[in-house]
C-alpha cells in the first residue's frame, strides 16, 4: 500500500512471537485479514494480538512510538465504556524484520462497516455515550500535538488541494473543493479534549449490532473536541447522525467541524487506496456522499 512498506512473511512472524511467547504452537500464530493502513496484524492464541509496523526506520524511534501508544492504551481503556486492547509487552526486531513490534490484548467481535449499523440507534447511542466518555478524561494540562487531525483546519489546505487533484475522474472534485472552502474557515471554540482521533468502522468492534468494543487507541490524546464526530459520517445514516448530535448536545458551529474533519480524512482515502485497499477507497467514497448529501450541511 505504501512505497516505504516493509515486508513481513508468516514465517518470520511466527518466529518473533515464539521468540518472545515460546508457548505458543506455530499454528497458533495466525494473519488476521485486516484493512488496517500501519501494522501487519496476527493473532496469537486466543487472546493476544501483534502489531508489527508496516513502515519505519530507526528502531528506537518505534520503540519510543510503541511505549508511548502502550500508555495511551492504558489511558484510553480507563475512560472507555467498552472494551479496548491492553498492552502486554513490545517485541525485538528479527533477522528479517528489523523494528520492534507490539502485543495487545485480543478484543472479540465483528468489525463494522459503513453501512453495518447505520440505522441502528441503539448503536448511535453508544457511540455519543463513548465520546461522551473520552471527553471527560483529564488532558493533565496538555494540549494538541500538533501532528496529524486535530488542531486547525487550514493546516490541511496543501493536502487537501493535493488529494483534489489527484481524485479528478473518481469524485465531484468541483463540488467538494467547494465544500471544503466552507469548511477550512470554520473558527475552533472550546478547550482541547481527550479523543481517539481515528474512529472508523475498522476500528470498532460490535456484538450483536451493539458497540463492543474500540481498536487502535494508541493515538489517544488531546484535540480538537469536534474531532471524534468524524464517526457520525464514517457509520451512520441521518436520523442516527442527528441521534447521536442530540445525545452530546453538539452545537452547529463544532457539528460543522466534525463535517470537516471527516472530509479531511475521506478525501485521501478514495484515490490513495484505489487499488491497494478497496475497502478504505470505498470508506472515503461512502463517508464523502454522506457529507454530501446531509440536509444539515447543504453542502
Amino acid at each position: 500500500m505504501h512505497k516505504s512498506q516493509l515486508s513481513l512473511d508468516r514465517s518470520e512472524a511466527v518466529r518473533l512471537v515464539r521468540g518472545l511467547f515460546p508457548s505458543f504452537t506455530e499454528s497458533e500464530v495466525t494473519a488476521v485479514e485486516s484493512t488496517g493502513t500501519v501494522n501487519y496484524l496476527y493473532r496469537a492464541g486466543t487472546r493476544t494480538a501483534v502489531r508489527f509496523p508496516m513502515h519505519g526506520g530507526d528502531a528506537h524511534e518505534v520503540r519510543a512510538v510503541l511505549l508511548a501508544e502502550h500508555a495511551a492504551m492504558l489511558e484510553f481503556a480507563a475512560a472507555s465504556t467498552v472494551p479496548s486492547p491492553l498492552p502486554v509487552a513490545i517485541g525485538d526486531p528479527g533477522r528479517d524484520y528489523p523494528l520492534p513490534w507490539s502485543v495487545q490484548t485480543w478484543i472479540e467481535g465483528e468489525i463494522a462497516t459503513p453501512g453495518s449499523v447505520a440505522s441502528s440507534t441503539s448503536f448511535a447511542l453508544d457511540v455519543a455515550a463513548l465520546i461522551g466518555s473520552l471527553r471527560q478524561a483529564d488532558t493533565k494540562g496538555r494540549s494538541f500535538s500538533g501532528e496529524g487531525r486535530g488542531g486547525e483546519l487550514t493546516a490541511h489546505d496543501g493536502w487537501i488541494a493535493h488529494c483534489l487533484q489527484r481524485s479528478e475522474g473518481l469524485l465531484p472534485v468541483d463540488r467538494l473543493r467547494r465544500a471544503w472552502g466552507s469548511f477550512r474557515s470554520l473558527p475552533r471554540l472550546g478547550d482541547d479534549v481527550m479523543c481517539h482521533k481515528d474512529l472508523i468502522p475498522g476500528n470498532v468492534i460490535l456484538r450483536d449490532g451493539r458497540l463492543a468494543g474500540i481498536l487502535d487507541t494508541g493515538g489517544f490524546g488531546p484535540a480538537d473536541p469536534a474531532l471524534d464526530l468524524v464517526a457520525a459520517w464514517h457509520m451512520l445514516d441521518f436520523p442516527r447522525r442527528e441521534t447521536l448530535r442530540t445525545s452530546l448536545a453538539i452545537g452547529d458551529l463544532e457539528w460543522r467541524r466534525g463535517a470537516a474533519w471527516a472530509y479531511q480524512q475521506a478525501i485521501g482515502l478514495v484515490w490513495y487506496y484505489a487499488e491497494s485497499n478497496p475497502t478504505m477507497s470505498a470508506l472515503g467514497r461512502s463517508t464523502l456522499i454522506r457529507l454530501l448529501t446531509d440536509p444539515i450541511l447543504g453542502l
